[in-house]
């Protein structure tokens, strides 16, 4: 068996996919117990890694510094074998500066397309993105393992123990994002089984965080300026999550919260469902224009917006009722 004495992660975004990188991190430990095992993240997904224990030293690609310095850095800790789970120019011209055995995640990038633009669906089952990039590896063997956001002891929080639902409204697509105006039918509902609606959010999702806590009954925002570690944390505090398709779902998931997920122009082939027993994605799955594309949309590409006008409150509450038994 080879013994790699130094292991480099690369995952330079975003906040799903980082987190979910996570399972491989354990699996490699598990293998390599003796190994120094880095990542390298860019600055806004730090978070997402830097509370890992198994980690020894997290890298940051930040643009806007010297490129050279960062390679020196890397070349300097001399590693074994590098594990680029970004796969783009970036990370491809970065191993390309390092003497290391590389492998790569192996995107289905053709598969997408063809599903996205001419629907032909050749995924013959679905994978997860942990999965898959377990299969890029060939020295590990693919094991169930639920990814983890590592949340210090010190870090308290924001609120007193209670009985909780908590939204993550926002997304970075339109056309992943469910209507506000259901969210806050939704939380309406809730509401009135006694539950108080916690609102996660980073700095973009303030506005809808604020405006949902108008509207609901006793709601309570607590989105922020993108510290990751404090929402993770409050969000233990939840019975479930309700959520779209986006890096909190993921955050709910690394914190082993119940989540229901609400998937629009997005489907869960492309592997991002949220990796968890205790969780449901809910859809429609029986409109022939999904997916309009793998990553989101501005706008709705037929003007109809059925992915997620046809979900309603009543029926997600239905849903929510069955799962957790509210």
């Amino acid at each position: 068996m080879t013994n790699y004495k130094k292991i480099l992660i690369i995952r330079l975004s975003s906040l799903g996919d980082v987190l979910l990188t996570t399972p491989v991190i354990s699996a490699l430990h598990q293998k390599y117990p003796d190994s120094q095992i880095d990542f390298l993240v860019k600055p806004q997904f730090v978070d997402a890694v830097k509370t890992n224990p198994i980690l020894n030293h997290i890298h940051e690609f930040d643009k806007s510094k010297n490129y050279d310095v960062l390679i020196k850095s890397l070349q300097k800790n001399k590693y074994d074998l590098v594990i680029d789970l970004q796969n783009n120019f970036r990370s491809r011209k970065i191993c390309s500066k390092l003497s290391a055995k590389v492998y790569r995640f192996k995107k289905p990038t053709l598969k997408k397309f063809l599903f996205v633009n001419f629907k032909w669906n050749l995924y013959k089952k679905v994978k997860s993105i942990p999965q898959m990039y377990f299969e890029s590896i060939p020295e590990l063997e693919f094991t169930f393992q639920k990814p983890s956001l590592f949340v210090p002891e010190e870090v308290i929080s924001s609120i007193k123990p209670g009985k909780y639902i908590g939204f993550a409204p926002g997304s970075k697509h339109f056309t992943k994002m469910w209507p506000i105006e259901y969210f806050n039918e939704l939380g309406k509902l809730v509401s009135a089984k006694g539950y108080t609606i916690l609102l996660f959010g980073g700095s973009d999702d303030k506005e809808i965080c604020h405006n949902l806590k108008q509207e609901i009954p006793g709601a309570i925002d607590l989105s922020t300026e993108n510290d990751l570690i404090q929402i993770a944390r409050d969000m233990k505090e939840c019975k479930l999550i309700v959520c779209n398709d986006s890096g909190l779902m993921h955050t709910a998931v690394s914190v082993h919260v119940p989540v229901i997920a609400i998937f629009g122009s997005t489907v869960k082939e492309f592997g991002f469902a949220p990796y968890s027993e205790n969780s449901l994605v809910i859809e429609n799955d029986e409109l022939k224009c999904r997916p309009c594309s793998h990553i989101g949309k501005d706008k709705c590409p037929k003007s109809h917006f059925k992915c997620m006008l046809e979900l309603t409150p009543e029926l997600v509450y239905n849903k929510i009722e069955k799962f957790i038994s509210l």
